[in-house]
């Protein structure tokens, strides 16, 4: 096809693999020598060798391509409704671990709506590529607002100058966040999934005057030294995904990758029965150790050893409608292919206590999501109460026009795979009361 012929073609060696090579062939010392600093690791790749996206289990309708020079990658993107010129568009941002493909069900709905929906594979993950994946790789990369300048990028690329409505899932939620915050001209209504937005952080105000300072949020870290104490001692996940080693657990895991997805989807969907989320009173460790140990990790063990032991019976594998083993597959065949560490980026920079990125945020201290919002989750997610107090600030002053908020029976974390049904209907529905023509 011309468009993958038109996409250069450089063997994908990460950093790690580099060292592994140069070794084997009697460059051990040279290579070592060679790699400090640790040089870019610019993911490319031959789309030519690889299998059809999906292996076959994306619904008809829906067609996968690349887009090249989108804010310096080559973004790949799953499009349905795209037959029809001059339709209204919807963009759909994914969370962690997933890709594009977390979107297939609920695509064709929009489509039949009437929307040219568009589900990239975000910065770092599946088959975007034109980014560094590299663990000391430069970070200002994935910062919250280059993550905004990828998705305007995107939808003008394909001739968009708005989209009717973005979506962010998970760790695609405070993407879309932010766009609508600075970009409402951009991004004209907003679904909000799983992760509440807090809103921009606040800056002191009238202190000159007697003000007193603001409290500062307890940082992942001092959170990490109460939860530490405990018994047993629990650690914060989103710590454990910001270290160096969070990549080899994942993608080495003992289980082999395919089962470690499998039973890290089932243990935080609604089929495991010990999800009972709540609001917590407060982000302190005895508060948090509520949280089951996909969130709330015990000290001593990575995610890989954390989520065997919820490893589903073979039962529910062989009659699991909302994620089949040839789904698992892909989850499974992509990551192995790329790793996690692009997609880890995140955890870095865009969540948590960051000081960089929190001083770019205070640039819009003040500033709310204005355009129509509404807010979609699983009654069993878990993700809807882990930060205590957002979804009251998301409600209340972060969105000053929001229209729904919406929990979902049957459905936990992964609420567009669980319940495509319920959610496709939520967005349609509001794309009609609230899109702007």
């Amino acid at each position: 096809m011309a468009e993958k012929a038109s996409i250069e073609t450089i063997t994908n060696l990460s950093r790690r693999g580099f060292l592994a090579t140069a070794a084997g062939a009697g460059l051990g010392r040279l290579a070592i020598a060679q790699s400090t600093p640790a040089r870019p690791a610019i993911v490319q790749t031959d789309f030519s060798t690889l299998p059809a996206y999906g292996n076959g289990t994306i619904p008809a309708g829906i067609r996968s391509r690349q887009i090249a020079n989108v804010n310096g990658m080559t973004v790949h993107i799953l499009e349905a409704g795209y037959e029809t010129p001059g339709r209204p568009a919807v963009l759909l941002l994914h969370g962690f671990p997933e890709l594009a493909y977390s979107w297939r069900k609920v695509m064709p709905s929009l489509a039949a709506a009437g929307y040219h929906v568009i589900a990239p594979d975000q910065r770092g993950y599946g088959r975007t590529i034109g980014w560094d994946d590299s663990y000391d790789a430069d970070q200002d990369p994935f910062r919250i607002f280059n993550m905004t300048r990828d998705a305007i990028g995107l939808i003008y690329a394909l001739g968009h100058r708005s989209v009717a409505m973005v979506v962010g899932h998970d760790a695609g939620a405070p993407v879309a966040s932010w766009s609508a915050l600075i970009r409402p001209d951009i991004f004209r209504s907003i679904t909000i999934m799983s992760s509440p937005f807090e809103g921009a952080p606040s800056l002191p105000f009238d202190t000159a005057n007697g003000a007193p300072l603001p409290r500062p949020a307890v940082t992942d870290d001092e959170l990490d030294a109460e939860l530490a104490k405990l018994n047993p001692p629990r650690k914060y996940y989103q710590n454990y995904q910001r270290t160096r080693g969070a990549n080899d657990d994942m993608l080495h895991a003992p289980q082999g990758l395919h089962a470690f997805f499998r039973a890290y989807y089932f243990y935080k969907s609604a089929d495991y029965k010990g999800n009972n989320p709540h609001p917590l009173k407060a982000r302190t460790a005895e508060e948090m150790a509520q949280i089951p140990t996909y969130y709330v990790m015990e000290k001593d063990k990575g995610m890989a050893a954390t989520v065997a032991p919820f490893m589903p019976p073979a039962d529910y594998i062989a009659n699991c409608k909302w994620l089949t083993e040839g789904e698992v597959d892909v989850y499974a065949n992509e990551y192995g292919r790329t790793g996690f560490t692009g997609a880890l980026q995140g955890y870095r920079v865009r969540r948590g206590s960051d000081p960089r990125s929190i001083a770019e945020m205070h640039t819009f201290s003040g500033r709310t999501i204005d355009v129509p919002s509404q807010y979609v989750a699983g009654k069993s997610d878990w993700g809807v109460y882990q930060t205590p107090g957002a979804v009251d600030k998301m409600r209340n002053t972060a969105c000053t026009h929001m229209v729904g908020f919406h929990l979902l029976d049957g459905a936990g974390h992964w609420v567009q795979q669980e319940q495509p049904e319920l959610v496709s209907a939520l967005l349609v529905q509001f794309l009609r009361d609230y899109a702007k023509p």
